[in-house]
Protein backbone atom coordinates (compact mmCIF):
# COMPACT_ATOMS: atom_id res chain seq x y z
CA UNK A 1 0.00 0.00 0.00
CA UNK A 2 1.50 3.32 -1.07
CA UNK A 3 0.83 6.75 0.43
CA UNK A 4 1.22 8.40 -2.97
CA UNK A 5 -2.07 9.90 -4.11
CA UNK A 6 -3.68 8.25 -7.11
CA UNK A 7 -3.91 10.57 -10.17
CA UNK A 8 -7.70 10.16 -10.24
CA UNK A 9 -8.18 11.07 -6.57
CA UNK A 10 -8.37 14.86 -7.17
CA UNK A 11 -11.48 14.42 -9.33
CA UNK A 12 -13.25 12.49 -6.56
CA UNK A 13 -12.16 15.12 -4.04
CA UNK A 14 -13.51 18.00 -6.15
CA UNK A 15 -16.96 16.38 -6.16
CA UNK A 16 -17.02 15.11 -2.59
CA UNK A 17 -15.37 17.70 -0.38
CA UNK A 18 -18.57 18.65 1.41
CA UNK A 19 -21.29 21.26 0.91
CA UNK A 20 -18.93 24.22 0.98
CA UNK A 21 -15.80 22.67 -0.47
CA UNK A 22 -17.15 20.66 -3.38
CA UNK A 23 -17.93 21.94 -6.86
CA UNK A 24 -18.70 20.71 -10.35
CA UNK A 25 -15.89 19.75 -12.68
CA UNK A 26 -14.96 22.07 -15.50
CA UNK A 27 -15.38 20.70 -19.02
CA UNK A 28 -11.62 20.15 -19.21
CA UNK A 29 -11.51 18.31 -15.87
CA UNK A 30 -14.48 16.19 -16.87
CA UNK A 31 -12.80 15.24 -20.13
CA UNK A 32 -9.60 14.29 -18.30
CA UNK A 33 -11.53 12.23 -15.76
CA UNK A 34 -13.56 10.37 -18.37
CA UNK A 35 -10.45 9.71 -20.46
CA UNK A 36 -8.85 8.02 -17.45
CA UNK A 37 -12.00 5.96 -16.90
CA UNK A 38 -12.11 4.85 -20.53
CA UNK A 39 -8.40 3.99 -20.38
CA UNK A 40 -8.96 1.79 -17.29
CA UNK A 41 -6.76 4.04 -15.17
CA UNK A 42 -9.12 4.14 -12.17
CA UNK A 43 -9.86 1.62 -9.44
CA UNK A 44 -13.35 0.13 -8.99
CA UNK A 45 -13.66 2.04 -5.70
CA UNK A 46 -12.86 5.33 -7.42
CA UNK A 47 -15.28 4.67 -10.27
CA UNK A 48 -18.14 3.86 -7.91
CA UNK A 49 -17.48 6.93 -5.76
CA UNK A 50 -17.14 9.19 -8.81
CA UNK A 51 -20.36 8.01 -10.43
CA UNK A 52 -22.46 8.24 -7.28
CA UNK A 53 -21.12 11.65 -6.28
CA UNK A 54 -22.14 12.89 -9.71
CA UNK A 55 -25.51 11.21 -9.37
CA UNK A 56 -26.26 12.91 -6.05
CA UNK A 57 -25.04 16.30 -7.27
CA UNK A 58 -26.51 15.87 -10.78
CA UNK A 59 -24.32 16.36 -13.79
CA UNK A 60 -23.72 19.85 -15.13
CA UNK A 61 -23.81 20.63 -18.86
CA UNK A 62 -20.07 21.43 -18.71
CA UNK A 63 -19.33 18.04 -17.17
CA UNK A 64 -21.43 16.23 -19.75
CA UNK A 65 -19.71 18.16 -22.53
CA UNK A 66 -16.32 17.05 -21.24
CA UNK A 67 -17.45 13.44 -20.87
CA UNK A 68 -18.85 13.31 -24.40
CA UNK A 69 -15.70 14.84 -25.88
CA UNK A 70 -13.61 12.17 -24.16
CA UNK A 71 -15.78 9.42 -25.63
CA UNK A 72 -15.68 10.95 -29.10
CA UNK A 73 -11.89 11.19 -29.02
CA UNK A 74 -11.61 7.46 -28.37
CA UNK A 75 -14.05 6.29 -31.03
CA UNK A 76 -12.52 4.52 -34.01
CA UNK A 77 -15.26 5.53 -36.44
CA UNK A 78 -14.22 5.87 -40.11
CA UNK A 79 -14.34 9.55 -41.04
CA UNK A 80 -16.68 9.35 -44.10
CA UNK A 81 -19.47 7.60 -42.14
CA UNK A 82 -22.38 10.06 -41.81
CA UNK A 83 -26.10 10.14 -41.02
CA UNK A 84 -28.75 12.84 -41.31
CA UNK A 85 -30.44 12.25 -37.94
CA UNK A 86 -29.02 10.98 -34.65
CA UNK A 87 -31.59 9.16 -32.50
CA UNK A 88 -30.55 7.92 -29.07
CA UNK A 89 -32.60 5.23 -27.34
CA UNK A 90 -31.41 4.16 -23.91
CA UNK A 91 -34.40 4.15 -21.56
CA UNK A 92 -36.48 1.27 -22.90
CA UNK A 93 -40.29 1.16 -22.82
CA UNK A 94 -42.60 -0.49 -20.29
CA UNK A 95 -46.02 1.23 -20.54
CA UNK A 96 -46.35 1.29 -24.32
CA UNK A 97 -44.57 -0.30 -27.27
CA UNK A 98 -41.67 1.67 -28.78
CA UNK A 99 -43.76 3.44 -31.40
CA UNK A 100 -40.95 5.91 -32.06
CA UNK A 101 -39.13 3.10 -33.86
CA UNK A 102 -41.81 3.15 -36.56
CA UNK A 103 -41.33 6.92 -36.84
CA UNK A 104 -37.60 6.36 -37.41
CA UNK A 105 -38.33 3.68 -40.01
CA UNK A 106 -40.75 6.00 -41.79
CA UNK A 107 -38.06 8.65 -42.02
CA UNK A 108 -35.58 6.10 -43.35
CA UNK A 109 -38.16 4.93 -45.89
CA UNK A 110 -38.56 8.56 -47.05
CA UNK A 111 -34.82 8.98 -47.70
CA UNK A 112 -33.49 10.28 -44.37
CA UNK A 113 -30.45 8.38 -43.09
CA UNK A 114 -31.09 7.62 -39.42
CA UNK A 115 -28.49 6.51 -36.89
CA UNK A 116 -30.02 5.00 -33.75
CA UNK A 117 -27.85 4.02 -30.80
CA UNK A 118 -28.61 2.59 -27.42
CA UNK A 119 -28.12 -0.09 -24.80
CA UNK A 120 -30.36 -2.88 -23.63
CA UNK A 121 -30.89 -4.95 -20.51
CA UNK A 122 -29.63 -2.46 -17.92
CA UNK A 123 -33.14 -2.07 -16.46
CA UNK A 124 -35.37 -5.12 -16.04
CA UNK A 125 -38.85 -5.30 -17.51
CA UNK A 126 -38.31 -2.92 -20.43
CA UNK A 127 -38.52 -3.29 -24.19
CA UNK A 128 -35.38 -2.18 -26.02
CA UNK A 129 -35.02 -1.33 -29.69
CA UNK A 130 -32.13 -3.75 -30.14
CA UNK A 131 -34.57 -6.58 -29.40
CA UNK A 132 -37.03 -5.27 -32.02
CA UNK A 133 -34.62 -5.22 -34.95
CA UNK A 134 -34.80 -8.88 -35.97
CA UNK A 135 -38.50 -8.94 -36.83
CA UNK A 136 -37.92 -6.05 -39.23
CA UNK A 137 -35.05 -7.84 -40.95
CA UNK A 138 -32.53 -5.49 -39.33
CA UNK A 139 -29.64 -6.12 -36.96
CA UNK A 140 -27.41 -4.26 -34.56
CA UNK A 141 -24.12 -3.20 -36.14
CA UNK A 142 -21.13 -5.14 -34.85
CA UNK A 143 -18.62 -2.94 -36.63
CA UNK A 144 -18.49 0.49 -38.23
CA UNK A 145 -18.46 -1.28 -41.60
CA UNK A 146 -21.79 -2.92 -40.66
CA UNK A 147 -23.21 0.51 -39.82
CA UNK A 148 -22.18 1.92 -43.19
CA UNK A 149 -23.65 -1.09 -44.99
CA UNK A 150 -26.93 -0.81 -43.07
CA UNK A 151 -27.27 2.91 -43.84
CA UNK A 152 -26.62 2.31 -47.53
CA UNK A 153 -29.01 -0.65 -47.79
CA UNK A 154 -31.85 0.23 -45.42
CA UNK A 155 -31.47 3.93 -44.56
CA UNK A 156 -31.11 3.15 -40.86
CA UNK A 157 -28.44 1.70 -38.59
CA UNK A 158 -28.43 0.75 -34.92
CA UNK A 159 -25.18 1.13 -32.98
CA UNK A 160 -25.06 -0.70 -29.64
CA UNK A 161 -23.22 1.24 -26.96
CA UNK A 162 -20.72 -1.62 -26.83
CA UNK A 163 -19.53 -0.67 -30.32
CA UNK A 164 -19.33 3.04 -29.54
CA UNK A 165 -17.54 2.53 -26.22
CA UNK A 166 -17.10 -0.91 -24.61
CA UNK A 167 -16.23 0.67 -21.26
CA UNK A 168 -19.36 2.83 -21.20
CA UNK A 169 -21.36 -0.28 -22.00
CA UNK A 170 -19.83 -2.04 -19.01
CA UNK A 171 -20.52 0.92 -16.73
CA UNK A 172 -24.15 1.36 -17.79
CA UNK A 173 -24.76 -2.25 -16.81
CA UNK A 174 -23.59 -1.54 -13.25
CA UNK A 175 -27.04 -0.18 -12.44
CA UNK A 176 -28.19 -3.35 -10.63
CA UNK A 177 -25.01 -3.23 -8.54
CA UNK A 178 -25.05 0.49 -7.75
CA UNK A 179 -28.83 0.64 -7.35
CA UNK A 180 -29.01 3.91 -9.30
CA UNK A 181 -28.61 5.12 -12.84
CA UNK A 182 -25.27 6.76 -13.48
CA UNK A 183 -24.20 9.75 -15.60
CA UNK A 184 -23.50 7.27 -18.40
CA UNK A 185 -27.25 7.06 -19.02
CA UNK A 186 -27.22 10.80 -19.73
CA UNK A 187 -23.96 11.26 -21.61
CA UNK A 188 -24.60 8.31 -23.92
CA UNK A 189 -27.69 10.02 -25.28
CA UNK A 190 -25.57 13.01 -26.28
CA UNK A 191 -22.67 11.31 -28.07
CA UNK A 192 -24.05 11.64 -31.63
CA UNK A 193 -21.45 9.12 -32.87
CA UNK A 194 -21.86 9.88 -36.59
CA UNK A 195 -21.91 13.66 -36.06
CA UNK A 196 -25.35 13.99 -37.64
CA UNK A 197 -26.54 17.59 -38.22
CA UNK A 198 -29.84 16.83 -36.44
CA UNK A 199 -30.27 15.05 -33.11
CA UNK A 200 -33.27 13.81 -31.11
CA UNK A 201 -33.41 12.25 -27.66
CA UNK A 202 -35.78 11.72 -24.76
CA UNK A 203 -35.83 12.25 -21.00
CA UNK A 204 -38.16 11.22 -18.18
CA UNK A 205 -37.30 13.69 -15.42
CA UNK A 206 -38.13 17.36 -16.20
CA UNK A 207 -34.74 18.69 -15.01
CA UNK A 208 -32.85 16.69 -17.62
CA UNK A 209 -34.45 18.39 -20.63
CA UNK A 210 -32.70 21.75 -20.13
CA UNK A 211 -29.51 19.87 -19.20
CA UNK A 212 -29.51 18.03 -22.53
CA UNK A 213 -30.40 21.24 -24.35
CA UNK A 214 -27.50 23.19 -22.82
CA UNK A 215 -25.04 20.34 -23.34
CA UNK A 216 -26.01 20.01 -26.99
CA UNK A 217 -25.27 23.69 -27.48
CA UNK A 218 -21.89 23.40 -25.73
CA UNK A 219 -21.04 20.48 -28.02
CA UNK A 220 -21.77 22.62 -31.07
CA UNK A 221 -24.98 20.80 -31.99
CA UNK A 222 -26.86 23.46 -33.96
CA UNK A 223 -30.17 21.62 -34.24
CA UNK A 224 -31.48 19.21 -31.64
CA UNK A 225 -34.62 18.44 -29.68
CA UNK A 226 -35.13 16.72 -26.35
CA UNK A 227 -38.59 15.31 -25.70
CA UNK A 228 -39.97 14.60 -22.27
CA UNK A 229 -41.58 11.61 -23.88
CA UNK A 230 -43.18 8.34 -22.96
CA UNK A 231 -40.94 6.31 -20.66
CA UNK A 232 -38.03 8.67 -21.16
CA UNK A 233 -37.72 7.95 -24.87
CA UNK A 234 -38.01 10.39 -27.77
CA UNK A 235 -41.67 9.65 -28.36
CA UNK A 236 -44.57 12.09 -28.28
CA UNK A 237 -47.58 11.07 -26.21
CA UNK A 238 -50.54 11.93 -28.45
CA UNK A 239 -52.95 12.15 -25.51
CA UNK A 240 -50.85 14.53 -23.39
CA UNK A 241 -49.00 17.82 -23.81
CA UNK A 242 -45.26 17.17 -24.21
CA UNK A 243 -42.42 19.48 -23.22
CA UNK A 244 -39.72 19.99 -25.85
CA UNK A 245 -36.31 21.60 -25.41
CA UNK A 246 -34.94 22.72 -28.77
CA UNK A 247 -31.65 24.00 -30.04
CA UNK A 248 -32.49 25.76 -33.30
CA UNK A 249 -29.59 27.19 -35.25
CA UNK A 250 -27.61 27.17 -32.01
CA UNK A 251 -30.25 29.02 -29.96
CA UNK A 252 -32.42 27.71 -27.11
CA UNK A 253 -36.16 27.40 -27.55
CA UNK A 254 -38.67 25.74 -25.22
CA UNK A 255 -42.04 24.55 -26.42
CA UNK A 256 -45.09 22.62 -25.28
CA UNK A 257 -46.22 20.32 -28.08
CA UNK A 258 -50.02 20.26 -27.74
CA UNK A 259 -51.83 16.98 -27.38
CA UNK A 260 -53.50 15.65 -30.49
CA UNK A 261 -56.17 13.66 -28.65
CA UNK A 262 -58.54 15.36 -26.24
CA UNK A 263 -58.73 12.50 -23.76
CA UNK A 264 -56.34 9.90 -22.39
CA UNK A 265 -56.51 6.50 -24.03
CA UNK A 266 -56.51 3.31 -22.00
CA UNK A 267 -53.07 1.82 -21.51
CA UNK A 268 -52.75 -1.75 -22.84
CA UNK A 269 -52.65 -4.53 -20.26
CA UNK A 270 -50.07 -6.51 -22.23
CA UNK A 271 -47.44 -5.50 -24.75
CA UNK A 272 -46.80 -7.70 -27.77
CA UNK A 273 -43.69 -6.48 -29.63
CA UNK A 274 -44.79 -8.32 -32.78
CA UNK A 275 -47.63 -5.80 -33.08
CA UNK A 276 -45.07 -3.24 -34.30
CA UNK A 277 -44.39 -5.15 -37.51
CA UNK A 278 -48.08 -5.97 -38.03
CA UNK A 279 -48.96 -2.29 -37.79
CA UNK A 280 -46.08 -1.32 -40.09
CA UNK A 281 -47.43 -3.78 -42.67
CA UNK A 282 -50.98 -2.48 -42.22
CA UNK A 283 -52.26 -5.83 -40.95
CA UNK A 284 -53.75 -4.25 -37.84
CA UNK A 285 -54.25 -0.79 -36.38
CA UNK A 286 -53.75 0.94 -33.03
CA UNK A 287 -55.16 4.41 -32.42
CA UNK A 288 -52.65 5.39 -29.72
CA UNK A 289 -49.68 3.80 -31.46
CA UNK A 290 -50.20 5.26 -34.90
CA UNK A 291 -50.82 8.72 -33.48
CA UNK A 292 -47.61 8.36 -31.43
CA UNK A 293 -45.79 7.50 -34.66
CA UNK A 294 -47.11 10.45 -36.65
CA UNK A 295 -46.72 12.97 -33.81
CA UNK A 296 -43.11 11.91 -33.18
CA UNK A 297 -42.49 12.01 -36.91
CA UNK A 298 -43.93 15.54 -37.01
CA UNK A 299 -41.41 16.72 -34.40
CA UNK A 300 -38.60 15.28 -36.54
CA UNK A 301 -39.88 17.15 -39.59
CA UNK A 302 -39.82 20.44 -37.67
CA UNK A 303 -36.34 19.63 -36.36
CA UNK A 304 -34.97 19.03 -39.86
CA UNK A 305 -36.62 22.15 -41.30
CA UNK A 306 -39.02 20.15 -43.46
CA UNK A 307 -42.09 21.78 -41.89
CA UNK A 308 -42.51 25.33 -40.59
CA UNK A 309 -45.41 24.77 -38.18
CA UNK A 310 -47.00 22.08 -36.04
CA UNK A 311 -50.04 21.87 -38.31
CA UNK A 312 -47.90 21.54 -41.44
CA UNK A 313 -45.70 18.94 -39.75
CA UNK A 314 -48.72 16.92 -38.66
CA UNK A 315 -50.20 16.94 -42.14
CA UNK A 316 -46.90 15.89 -43.71
CA UNK A 317 -46.23 13.18 -41.13
CA UNK A 318 -49.62 11.56 -41.71
CA UNK A 319 -48.92 11.58 -45.44
CA UNK A 320 -45.49 9.97 -44.98
CA UNK A 321 -46.96 7.31 -42.70
CA UNK A 322 -49.76 6.50 -45.14
CA UNK A 323 -47.32 6.34 -48.09
CA UNK A 324 -44.72 4.15 -46.34
CA UNK A 325 -43.47 1.05 -48.15
CA UNK A 326 -45.19 -1.59 -46.05
CA UNK A 327 -43.04 -4.36 -47.50
CA UNK A 328 -39.68 -2.65 -47.01
CA UNK A 329 -38.97 -4.16 -43.60
CA UNK A 330 -39.70 -7.56 -42.16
Amino acid sequence: MTNTEHPFAPFVRILGKGKKGSRSLTAEEAQQAMTMILDHQVTPEQLGAFLMLLRVKEESPEELCGFVNAVREQMSKPLPLKADLDWSTYAGKKRHLPWYFLAALTLADSGVNVCMHGARGHTAGRIYIEDMLGQFGLKAARSWFDAELDLNETGICYLPLELISPELSRIINLRPILGLRSPVHTLSRLINPLDAPYRIDGVFHPAYGPMHQQTAQLLGQSNSVTIRGDGGEAEIRPDADCTLQWVKQGEYEDQVWPRLLSKRLTRPDNLDPSDLLSIWKGEQSCEYGEHAVTETLAVCLVLMGKAASIDAAREQSVSLWQQRNRQRYG
